[in-house]
């Protein structure tokens, strides 16, 4: 094949079996609600299931959009990301609205733990601690540590490319707006609250500068790698698991101003590693890991949406843990069988 056709082979596709190609996406689907609301203890162990099943069409095909538009165009991580952050906004702000809604929490077991309140800006009507726990985990939980688990279980040659054809990705477009439909039609998540108009049109301002911003030709270049090796995959998986793990215990405007920086200085960081020579998937996988392993741990340390017995809660607590840790060591067992490496520079 030539260049020009390997490109082309790529961005339809390629010509695996439908049912090959499937597998990875059926599987983000479904594991990109499970991160977003179970894997921090969300939800009692009986109720995963069915949470799963439900918001998989929004969550699951949001991230199942995303990663294919990075792959398509060649953008890469920082174009996930930033689509991440944009799905974040968009979610939080015009779909369930929690970003506007003082009252999103009232009927939760977080309603008396929850700071909100002391960092609520009242001229944009939002919680900046709230912002940043919401679009943080968002980017870090719904979208982007799904999509570098199913990529690791991936051989190099389907890892960077493609999953759907224009059909497919027609299918799941639609499956994430009615996805979005129902959850926003739910008057008890968004307990019959209506942002104001202005509070809309800032929240779609912002998702279209983010898209914008992902869509820039500069994620498409990529710049010679450096001479220095990149670090072992354990050590920006351990200030990833540390960051969110600080992050999310913080509160007020002292904890608003640190998380900002700290997360900041973290992509910085990240961004510099990820240029050295070395840097593969199994550091990818290593910084999906640090997020979603703090997530197991946070759920030790904060209640389920719904009261449940300590037994219960424990338990549920547990199951996270164990499939957490097993879909890791499967990805780790994955990459030591096909290679770390990803299929192409960047």
């Amino acid at each position: 094949m030539t260049t020009h056709e390997d490109e082309r082979a790529a961005l339809d596709g390629g010509r695996q079996p439908m049912l090959r190609r499937l597998v990875p996406v059926v599987a983000l689907l479904f594991l990109a609600p499970w991160a977003a609301e179970c894997s921090w203890g969300g939800f009692a162990g009986t109720d995963m299931l069915g949470v799963v099943v439900v918001l998989a069409p929004m969550y699951g095909g949001a991230a199942v959009l995303i990663r294919e538009a990075a792959r398509r165009t060649g953008g890469g991580w920082p174009m996930i990301v930033l689509l991440a952050a944009g799905f974040g906004v968009l979610q939080a702000g015009l779909v369930d609205q929690s970003l506007f809604n003082p009252d999103y929490l009232a009927d939760t077991e977080f309603a008396e733990l929850s700071a909100a309140d002391r960092t609520r800006v009242p001229v944009l009507g939002i919680s900046a601690q709230e912002a940043i726990s919401f679009v943080g985990n968002h980017v870090a939980l719904t979208i982007c540590a799904p999509i570098a688990i199913v990529e690791s279980y991936l051989s190099p040659a389907r890892r960077l490319r493609p999953w759907l054809r224009v059909p497919g990705l027609v299918v799941v477009a639609v499956l994430y707006l009615l996805g979005s439909l129902l959850v926003f039609a739910d008057d008890s998540g968004r307990k019959e609250f209506l942002a104001s108009p202005g509070q809309l049109v800032g929240a779609a301002a912002v998702v279209l500068a983010l898209v914008v911003l992902a869509a820039l030709p500069r994620w498409r270049r990529r710049p010679p790698l450096a001479d220095i090796a990149a670090p072992r995959p354990f050590r920006p998986g351990l200030l990833v698991f540390l960051v969110y793990l600080g992050v999310a215990m913080l509160s007020g405007w002292i904890g608003v101003v640190v998380s900002i920086v700290a997360v900041a200085a973290l992509v910085g960081l990240l961004l510099r590693l990820s240029g050295r020579s070395g840097w593969g998937q199994g550091h990818v996988l290593a910084s999906a890991a640090g997020a979603l392993l703090g997530a197991a741990v946070l759920a030790y340390l904060v209640p389920p949406y719904s009261p449940a017995s300590p037994t219960q809660a424990l338990l549920s607590d547990v199951i996270v843990s164990l499939l957490a840790l097993a879909m890791l060591g499967g990805g780790y067992a994955r990459l030591r069988r096909h290679g770390s490496a990803p299929a192409h520079p960047g």
